[in-house]
């Protein structure tokens, strides 16, 4: 998805959730400047996705029993990437907003998995705290415009980040595991508000035509 595409979208989830854009956009400046490891260049996104069959795999409580399901290529989405890893799994690509459980997340990375790292106005602390841990492959993202080599996708969870992902660099197929946008986790302190950060998870997945 290209900004201008994603734009009417993120407007409408400020708007919704009361964000404050100049946030984002302070936290995506942090994290192009803390950003450590090698950034890599899209091409090679390209050259792993292009024409492939993806697995996402979102973070539910169902992924734990889903994970032999695994085909192609695998991107996990934040805490998914402790859980595949719990199985003996190295995902190729991780897409994270720095939630969960980050030492794995910076384990995947230095054993080869390229990480997809989100910022975003409530994450700055983290941002700044981690971004320099991450020394393997990375590529940075932002939710607002993206500009230099910060990118956005589109997305908003990490979850339909990483399938808007797939999308974008031209998967031939994209195949979810993990997925539940009626049911938060039970870790999320705010439940109301994550099904509504879920239900537009789902509407972004939906107009894919993946859903």
């Amino acid at each position: 998805m290209e900004f201008e595409d994603w734009e009417p979208y993120y407007e409408e989830i400020l708007e919704e959730f009361g964000y404050n854009r100049k946030e984002d956009e302070f936290s995506a400046c942090v994290l192009d400047r803390k950003l450590a490891g090698s950034r890599i260049e899209l091409s090679r996104i390209e050259n792993i996705l292009k024409n492939k069959m993806v697995t996402i795999a979102g973070n539910a409580v169902s992924l734990a029993e889903e994970i032999r399901l695994i085909e192609g290529i695998l991107v996990t989405a934040d805490e998914a990437t402790s859980v595949v890893m719990s199985a003996g799994i190295t995902p190729k690509i991780l897409v994270t907003d720095l939630d969960g459980d980050i030492e794995d997340q910076i384990k995947a990375n230095k054993r080869g998995t390229i990480a997809v790292i989100h910022a975003h106005g409530d994450n700055i602390l983290k941002v700044d705290k981690y971004a320099s841990s991450f020394t393997g492959k990375v590529i940075g993202t932002t939710q607002s415009r993206p500009f230099g080599k910060m990118f956005n996708f589109g997305g908003f969870t990490d979850g339909d980040r990483a399938v808007l992902l797939a999308h974008h660099f031209k998967a031939s197929s994209i195949r979810l595991l993990g997925f539940d946008f009626e049911n938060p986790s039970p870790k999320d302190e705010d439940p109301d508000t994550k099904r509504k950060k879920l239900a537009i998870a789902r509407k972004l997945i939906q107009k894919l035509g993946i859903l």
